[in-house]
């Protein structure tokens, strides 16, 4: 297994924890790294891993409204806090690279997203989470082609 797929399983564990934490969620940098660096050494995070997955985290939650508006917008028929907990955190992590991450090419943002959901999710968390990324991706296709014209 890759480093990159180390980093998202990582943000993914650590985004689905924090679901279940009451508090607001903090884009802190330092409480954040704290909190990360508290959870890499309880869950044995690779330390190769920890860079990546400590940027994933800190994006998602400084564009969390935005990302969480593209899932409901995405979702059809699916309230935010009706997907279930591993989904929804995948379905962050996945959009987070689909939208912010120049480097990771959007199909294998999809790829990674459906498989690690084979992984962690329920039997139809991989079609789901790849119908609502395939939808985000033509999304913003279309969007980058009406500025191309």
């Amino acid at each position: 297994m890759g480093t990159r797929r180390r980093a998202r399983e990582a943000a993914l564990q650590f985004l689905f924890q924090d679901d279940f934490v009451d508090r607001a969620r903090s884009t802190d940098r330092a409480e954040l790294d704290e909190r990360f660096a508290a959870f890499s050494l309880l869950y044995q995070v690779n330390k190769k891993a920890r860079p990546y997955a400590r940027a994933l985290i800190g994006g998602i939650f400084e564009r969390l409204d935005q990302i969480d508006n593209t899932i409901g917008h995405h979702a059809i028929n699916w309230r935010l806090e009706r997907i279930a907990a591993t989904d929804r955190n995948l379905l962050r992590v996945a959009i987070f690279e689909l939208l912010f991450q120049d480097d990771v090419p959007a199909q294998v943002a999809i790829n990674e997203a459906v498989e690690i959901a084979k992984r962690f999710g329920t039997q139809d968390s991989p079609a789901f989470i790849n119908g609502v990324l395939d939808a985000v991706q033509q999304s913003r296709q279309k969007e980058e082609a009406g500025d191309a014209g």
